[in-house]
């Protein structure tokens, strides 16, 4: 395996790089596969084929939980609940002075929340039930 950030191989499955500091999966510009330098834009490595896209790092998967937003959007929505819980503040507030869009956007955020597409404030997919 190797950085994402730096490209250095890194041995076992460590918390942090030792050549850049950076998560090891964290980063855009080198295949985690195979350690060559890839474009931030590549879906997938030119040389080995492994996929480069955010599904597939798993530094790009948040901790929180996708149960605890689809409840909070369902029953809390039209009050920006769940986004208050992604720390998304900026929505919630303005969820919450239009109760959720009118209902829409709470009823929308709720469909992203079930299909597991939803991101939280650093843009981590939440996909962990």
């Amino acid at each position: 395996m190797f950085c994402r950030n730096c490209g250095k191989e890194l041995i076992g499955v460590p918390e942090i790089c030792l050549g850049c500091g950076a998560k090891p999966l964290v980063g855009s510009s080198f295949c985690q596969a195979c350690g060559v330098k890839t474009s931030p834009v590549a879906e997938f490595c030119v040389k080995c084929g492994a996929g480069l896209g955010l599904k597939t790092v798993a530094g790009n998967v948040s901790g929180k939980s996708r149960l605890a937003t689809t409840l909070l959007a369902w029953f809390l929505g039209h009050f920006g609940a769940h986004r208050f819980y992604l720390e998304k503040y900026g929505t919630a507030i303005l969820m919450l002075l239009t109760l959720g869009g009118f209902g829409i956007w709470a009823l929308i955020d709720f469909i992203i929340a079930v299909t597991g597409s939803m991101r939280d404030k650093e843009g981590k997919l939440i996909t962990n039930w």
